[in-house]
């Protein structure tokens, strides 16, 4: 598989993650995840590890805020990672406006599957 072919793959795979999470499907997102996953736990630091635990992280953090992310570019970078671009906007419950800002989304994908994601300022 040629590299425009696998960075195409992992942007569909991206994207089909971010519109699932913006769906509150947590089902779909996880199918696109490695059952070890580490996934970065922005409103507490540190990570969350496994399907279960996203799960829980994501259970939760949607029990306090309504995050949208909206990947606006999928770059890959020099050690085979994806960053991606996003606009994220975070209201409260009661629709009030938290963030609204761009971060980078890194991601390691392993046999097709999210593996890690960490998450920089940008």
């Amino acid at each position: 598989m040629n590299r425009q072919t696998l960075v195409q793959i992992q942007q569909d795979l991206l994207t089909k993650a971010y519109a699932a999470f913006n769906a509150r499907d947590i089902d779909s997102v996880l199918a696109l995840m490695h059952s070890d996953v580490e996934w970065a736990n922005g409103m507490e630091g540190g990570y969350v590890l496994g399907h279960q635990a996203v799960r829980d992280y994501w259970t939760r953090q949607w029990s306090l805020i309504d995050p949208h992310v909206e990947p606006t570019s999928f770059q890959p970078d020099e050690s085979g990672r994806v960053v991606v671009y996003v606009h994220q906007v975070v209201q409260g419950l009661d629709g009030n406006l938290i963030y609204d800002q761009m971060v980078q989304h890194i991601y390691t994908i392993e046999n097709g599957l999210i593996r890690r994601m960490d998450i920089q300022n940008s």
